[in-house]
């Protein structure tokens, strides 16, 4: 067959080299009950027109966040992205690059990196920033292992505020190496204490700021109990923007610095491509996975941009790597390069501004509801609400009525059901006054 080139004798000969009876046995690490039994279940083929109006169809069913008032949150935020990103990320020397592996030849995809390195470093706090990972969730499990080199131990402690999904990807990843993470309960309030669980095994402690629930707290006493114990602080950021208003991780002790950049220039893209930010001290920097691009100069003085380090598997490092990462997600980082550029310092800082005022404003009035009661002292452009009724069912309500109310905590914990009354309600730039109007006059009409 044309796209089948291999015959079954070229198959058997590389099972055999591999060492495995059949082709299923490639996949025993995926679990059953993720494989798919036979085909799928598609209709026989269309000509091209039928084929689009169909899909066509199928999309006019979702429901946009750009098309209604929309509220959602929980780890992926709609924000204004200047015009100016999408044309520049599309220009023909930026959208056909790849990973350059003559990179020297590559100065203005290696500039672009080091810029976005240079950012990533000053709103986290940190000393050294790499050029980027896939996004946050990987890039918080890359931390843990990073972690657990640095202190050669294998137990990390995962905050009750940290997002589900990171705690699970984080979870698979350090399942290969026998390390374990003891996961928090849900830690709606922010009352959660860690410190006496930190104990001479910890490789490191991971707590999310804000939390998943939007809470804002102190991490100074946190850090300094992590390095009484000899374990590092991770703090995990998913709404990049609140470190135009919050003190950043670094000033505050912490060791390793991620967060999911895809606030700044990236759109939701119905979740993907994003781009992970990964910061850390220089000390550390040799364990940090990725890649690193510097600044030096040429033979004749003049200024130029390398590669300074590259221990990914694909290069010279093989097994020794400190990660199995094999793309940066350039493009993505090129766009948060470019809104932050536009933005600038006073820019960041005023639209992180404008997206807490606006979230206050909110808050207020929805608390003022009755039977509804907000759970933040303090927050950025996120918080929780507790309802009178299950938070799942009555946003499916609101759906219907146009308005994307936010994400209920039970969609992210679903056995947990003291969390089902609970409403994740995001505001930022985007949601107008009359967005919020919108939102409050639903609730009060579904309560």
């Amino acid at each position: 067959m044309r796209y089948l080139p291999l015959t079954p004798a070229d198959r058997a000969a590389m099972l055999a080299k591999i060492g495995v009876p059949s082709v299923d046995d490639l996949f025993r690490d995926v679990p059953a009950a993720a494989r798919r039994r036979g085909l799928v279940d598609l209709p026989p083929h269309a000509g091209e027109q039928e084929v689009e109006r169909h899909l066509g169809a199928l999309a006019a069913r979702n429901l946009p966040c750009s098309a209604v008032p929309s509220f959602l949150g929980a780890g992926a935020y709609r924000h204004h992205i200047p015009a100016a990103v999408d044309h520049l990320i599309q220009r023909s020397e930026f959208l056909t690059s790849y990973t350059p592996y003559q990179p020297e030849i590559s100065q203005g995809t290696l500039q672009c990196l080091f810029e976005f390195q240079t950012q990533v470093a000053l709103i986290t706090g940190m000393e050294v920033a790499n050029a980027s990972m896939y996004d946050g969730a990987t890039g918080c499990a890359e931390a843990v292992l990073m972690a657990a080199r640095i202190t050669r131990r294998k137990k990390a402690l995962l905050s009750g505020g940290l997002h589900p999904h990171y705690r699970d990807v984080t979870a698979t990843a350090i399942s290969f190496i026998e390390e374990t993470a003891n996961s928090a309960p849900p830690d709606p309030t922010g009352a959660e204490d860690l410190l006496p669980l930190i104990d001479s095994e910890t490789s490191c402690v991971v707590v999310q700021y804000p939390s998943l629930f939007g809470q804002i707290r102190d991490l100074r006493p946190l850090a300094s109990a992590c390095h009484a114990k000899g374990a590092l602080l991770v703090v995990v950021v998913t709404e990049v923007l609140a470190l135009g208003a919050l003190e950043s991780p670094g000033a505050m002790g912490a060791d390793i610095v991620v967060a999911e950049g895809q606030s700044i220039g990236v759109p939701l893209s119905f979740g993907g491509p994003y781009v992970g930010l990964f910061a850390t001290k220089e000390k550390y920097m040799r364990q940090m996975p990725g890649r690193l691009c510097g600044q030096t100069v040429d033979q004749d003085g003049r200024r130029g941009y390398v590669l300074t380090l590259s221990a990914r598997e694909q290069h010279i490092r093989r097994e020794k790597a400190t990660s199995n990462i094999c793309t940066n997600s350039g493009l993505c980082a090129l766009a948060f390069c470019i809104h932050m550029t536009l933005l600038g310092e006073a820019g960041l800082t005023g639209l992180a501004r404008l997206n807490h005022a606006k979230a206050v404003r909110a808050a207020e009035r929805l608390a003022a509801l009755p039977g509804v009661s907000l759970l933040n002292q303090g927050f950025f452009n996120e918080f929780t609400l507790a309802l009178p009724q299950a938070a799942g069912p009555l946003v499916d309500r609101l759906a219907a009525k146009g308005v994307l109310a936010g994400v209920p905590a039970a969609r992210l914990y679903p056995q947990d059901k003291s969390l089902e009354k609970l409403l994740l309600v995001a505001v930022t730039e985007t949601n107008s006054d009359a967005d919020v109007d919108a939102l409050v006059a639903a609730l009060k009409g579904v309560l």
